[in-house]
């Protein structure tokens, strides 16, 4: 069995300020390498199940956050940008499982240091009406990349409004959110223990489970409405040629399936540093 890791910062055990997500200071040192330490206790339970082959894709803003020699050497790690699959790039491996790990609730939810793609851009992302954060996203694309979304850590907040997209996926709470930048946390020990043993019983019941992979594209046309943090940015997005902007600050597209959706946002993030 093949296993894809895709690992973000956000959602690790004790991460609760954003100075611990941006490059450039000690409390970022110290907190990728508890993401490392985490990701890492994913590929060891993922093998120790029996996965055949395990990747790690860097998740989180540059995507080259991850410490390559803190991994086991069995691990093939998926570090950079751009890339075309963003937080899910090592699907084309076409792995069978998903983990998502150190992931985070939606923006504007009370998670901590909630927030969808981009917080200086993006104040909310709907599909057909339905708010979706990362996970939902990412998690349809690996869906109909026929890949089942089986492990997901991260704080409390974000475990309530995901668990219920992938029934059957195991969940793994690190910490429980009192706001944005607060609440309580397991030891970066006990978190990695935890993720270790799911991990392994995920993959170990992998070949008894029954499950039907979602067609690619299946539900058709997607309605993507984007509301932006300023009208500025709602300026600049427009240059994109298919959005249509609803008011001053929500813009709406039509998109043919999920991967059009995620890689456009990834543009529109990109752009963003334009305003910064």
């Amino acid at each position: 069995m093949k296993v894809l890791v895709s690992t973000d910062i956000e959602g690790i055990a004790g991460v609760f300020h954003p100075e611990q997500t941006r490059p450039g200071n000690a409390e970022y040192e110290a907190a990728r390498r508890c993401m490392t330490h985490e990701a890492n206790a994913a590929v060891e339970g993922a093998f120790d199940g029996g996965a055949s082959q395990v990747w790690v894709n860097d998740s989180h803003g540059g995507f080259r956050n991850l410490l390559p020699d803190a991994f086991d050497a069995r691990a093939h790690l998926v570090l950079g940008k751009p890339r075309t699959l963003g937080m899910m790039a090592g699907l084309e491996a076409s792995p069978e499982r998903v983990f998502m790990i150190g992931y985070h609730a939606c923006a504007q939810s009370r998670g901590i240091l909630a927030h969808t793609i981009n917080s200086f851009a993006f104040a909310r992302v709907a599909l057909d009406g339905e708010e979706v954060g990362e996970a939902a996203l990412y998690g349809r694309l690996a869906e109909e990349r026929g890949a089942r979304v089986a492990l997901l850590t991260g704080d409390d907040v974000f475990g309530a409004q995901t668990l219920p997209l992938f029934p059957g996926a195991r969940f793994v709470c690190v910490k429980t959110a009192h706001g944005y930048s607060s609440g309580i946390t397991e030891t970066p020990a006990a978190a990695c223990d935890a993720i270790r043993r799911a991990a392994k019983e995920v993959v170990q019941s992998a070949s008894s489970e029954r499950w039907a992979p979602r067609p690619r594209d299946a539900c058709g046309s997607l309605r993507c409405e984007l509301r932006v943090q300023t009208s500025a940015l709602a300026d600049l997005f427009c240059q994109w040629p298919t959005l249509e902007r609803i008011d001053a600050v929500t813009l709406a597209s039509d998109a043919p399936g999920i991967e059009h959706v995620v890689r456009t946002l990834n543009c529109l993030s990109a752009m963003s540093f334009m305003l910064r």
